[in-house]
């Protein structure tokens, strides 16, 4: 047998898979909109993350994106999430995805930052990829209803300070790519129950007590490369953001919500 041959694995020999992964994007958008609502004032914002996966279905990871608009989150102009999880096959096309988000904005009050739990079950049916999520973040003083209004909150009147209250978010997500062509067709819808006023720093993840979500669009993929296109709205109406004026407002000036429905365009990178 030649040295050559003895140098050579096995054909049925393959490399394991790596116990551990590291993986991540970076990305920039029209418009950051959190659950509908836009979180950069209606600008453009440059976000990224980064996961490290165990092969145990364990993983951890952050992300983070600039803000700006309404309110100050005590005067940091960045979100940074840590994220630790666990992840599971159920079956061969269904999987389980439970975790913690730690939402935390850098240069802010420490009372802005908050945890939230969350799960998500995914699965497919044909071609189709359809996502069941829920996110329940308990009583904190972030998500509690410290200014009734936004005139309040602007002139630094606490209704309730050190109030703390819980937020529920419910979320379906379905994708279906279209044969033939690089594109993936996407929708949401997500309803959120939480405080209806303002918290610490005038913010609030659920700023009118409860409302709807939604998007429609889709996503071109060119090798790591995504260009995504959606419409973004909330059944938020001008009447409900102007009871919390001038807090909840494009700019914090009274003049425009940013709950109303926008395209949003983004480019994101993947590695």
């Amino acid at each position: 047998m030649p040295a050559s041959a003895l140098a050579q694995p096995a054909a049925s020999e393959t490399a394991p898979p790596p116990a551990v992964t590291v993986s991540g994007s970076v990305g920039l958008v029209s418009d950051y909109r959190f659950r509908g609502v836009s979180q950069s004032d209606k600008d453009m914002a440059v976000q990224g993350g980064l996961t490290v996966a165990h092969e145990s279905g364990l993983y951890v990871g952050t992300w983070a994106s600039n803000l700006a608009g309404w309110g100050t989150f005590g005067g940091a102009n960045m979100e940074l999430d840590l994220i630790g999880g666990y992840r599971r096959a159920l079956a061969p096309n269904a999987t389980l995805d439970v975790g913690l988000t730690w939402y935390m904005y850098p240069g802010g009050a420490d009372k802005t930052d908050f945890a939230e739990p969350y799960a998500k079950l995914t699965g497919t049916a044909g071609p189709a990829t359809l996502t069941a999520s829920v996110a329940y973040a308990p009583k904190q003083q972030a998500l509690g209803r410290w200014y009734r209004t936004g005139a309040e909150a602007a002139a630094g009147v606490y209704t309730d300070r050190g109030d703390k209250k819980d937020n529920l978010y419910l979320a379906g997500d379905g994708a279906l790519p279209i044969a033939g062509t690089p594109l993936t067709a996407r929708a949401h819808v997500g309803h959120s129950w939480g405080n209806d006023g303002l918290g610490p720093n005038a913010t609030s993840v659920t700023p009118t007590g409860d409302y709807w979500d939604w998007s429609l669009g889709a996503d071109a993929h060119w090798r790591s490369l995504t260009l995504g296109l959606s419409y973004v709205d909330t059944d938020i109406g001008r009447r409900d953001a102007a009871y919390l004026q001038p807090s909840f407002s494009r700019g914090q000036d009274g003049r425009g919500s940013i709950a109303d429905g926008a395209v949003v365009v983004g480019l994101t990178a993947a590695f």
